[in-house]
Parts: C-alpha cells; structure tokens; sequence
C-alpha cells in the first residue's frame, strides 16, 4: 500500500438519488463539518498515509488537541469513532496505538476514503474487484429471481442513461453507481445492500484513473454491458445474470490494470 501524504455511510439508494459521501469527496473535495468530524477525518487519513505508522503510539491529548485545535472532549469523542472502526487501541500507562491493517474495517465507508485520499496501489483496487466478483454476481443472479417488474424497469432506465453522450467523468461514475446499487436493491437480501459502500469505492478507483467518457464509443459500450445484465435479470435467467454482472466487474478490472500498465495497451 502507498504510504504517500494525503491530498486533500454507507451508500444508500433512494430512488434516483443517491448518498455520494465517497464519491462527493472525491470528485468536490467536500470537507468534513463538524469539529469531531474533521478530527477523524484528519486522524484517520494521517494514520492511513502512514504519518503514524502501524504499531506507533498517537501523540498525547494534550499534543493533539492543540494540533487539531478542539477541546480534549471533542478529541476523546474522535479517538472512539477510530477505535470502533478498528484503527486505534488505548493501552493503559502506554497510549493509543495504531492497530495493524488487518484489523481495520475496510468496509467502513470513512476507511474507504481516506485510502483513496492518501492514494491507492493496484493491488488495493484489483482486491475490491475481487470482493465484487463476490458479492454482486450473486446479487445480480439474486435480482433474477427476486426482482419485481418495477424494480427491472427501473434498473433498465438507469442502464441506458449510461449510455447520454454528454456524461463527464463525473456524471458517468455516478450513474454508474445508481445503477449498481439498483441491483442491490433488486436482490432482495438486506445484506447486500450493506455492500454499496465497496462498490462505491471501486467505482472512484476507475474514476480516479480512467473513464470510458475518454474513448471514442467507451460510453455506448459501457450502457450495453449494463443493458444486458437487466436483460437477462429480465429472463429471470439467474446464470445469465450473473455472468453479464462478471463480465462488467472484469472490464473495470482490465481499465484499472490498463491505466497501471499503459505499456501494455494494445498487447494479446
């Protein structure tokens, strides 16, 4: 992982909104608001970037709360978000010390972020695609089985408003994350829909290096891969649904090795 400086919820469909905390930080910037808030938001990007290293202890209260100007409540309140996320453990008469990644919850949205804003190497994004091969495959074969014609009809006009040839980079990751919490929906599991967070991720990962807006015919081809999945969830053809769902999660995957390897574009 990239311990490079910092450059600087859970994603929830709602209808055609969509809550696009990972996506919103990425694209605009926006920063956190409140004063606990922004302490996390810091402390965690420091931690994540390697300012503080796994196995270090923090600085003390006194040190940190004049480093990030607040009161030391505001500052214990911080040190207990990061502690349930699994980055931080207080040990009595030796300090807080940072926990190995292993124990962090990388499906924590927060954790999410500030990976992307301290910089993500090609095996982080390539295991994010490998946890999508996981879950929404099953959830697209779910969808198959699951889905009403409701829910069907509006995974297909999300689908193909993939495909406006005046989407940004922007609009199209968005519309690409609208859809694919769609199907989440559509599985009917309440489990799955938890996921939206990972995909939300992987999603600015492709964002951040390429687009399909870049290439001539990139966004037609992007629509009618997504246009297929809700064709055979239309079916109710669970394999074919679930191989359409594998064959778009590669294609990101083959983007983001591409954008690492430029060398390699073009080569069998």
């Amino acid at each position: 992982m990239k311990n490079s400086a910092c450059r600087g919820k859970e994603a929830l469909l709602e209808g055609d909104g969509v809550n696009k905390s990972l996506l919103d930080t990425v694209i605009s910037r926006t920063p956190k608001r409140t004063s606990h808030a922004q302490v996390v938001d810091q402390l965690g990007k420091a931690i994540v970037s390697g300012e503080f290293p796994v196995g270090s202890i923090l600085p003390g209260d006194p040190e940190l709360a004049l480093r990030f100007r607040v009161s030391r409540t505001v500052l214990r309140e911080a040190m207990k978000t990061l502690a349930a996320k699994g980055m931080i453990v207080p040990r009595a008469r030796i300090g807080t010390r940072v926990t190995p990644r292993k124990e962090w919850n990388l499906f924590d949205a927060d954790i999410l972020t500030w990976h992307f804003a301290c910089g993500v190497d090609e095996d982080f994004l390539y295991h994010l695609s490998e946890v999508r091969l996981a879950f929404e495959t099953h959830a697209a074969a779910l969808a198959a089985r699951n889905a009403t014609d409701a829910e069907i009809a509006t995974m297909m006009r999300l689908a193909v408003a993939m495909g406006d040839a005046s989407h940004t980079a922007e609009t199209l990751a968005v519309a690409d994350l609208k859809f694919h919490l769609s199907v989440l929906e559509a599985s009917g599991n309440p489990f799955l829909r938890t996921v939206g967070g990972l995909i939300e991720a992987a999603l600015v990962g492709v964002f951040k290096l390429s687009s399909p807006t870049d290439e001539k015919g990139g966004i037609d081809e992007v629509a009618r891969n997504h246009i297929r999945i809700v064709e055979e969830i239309g079916r109710r053809d669970e394999v074919g649904a679930r191989q359409a769902m594998e064959y778009v999660i590669k294609y990101g995957r083959d983007r983001i090795q591409k954008a690492f390897h430029p060398e390699q574009s073009g080569k069998n």
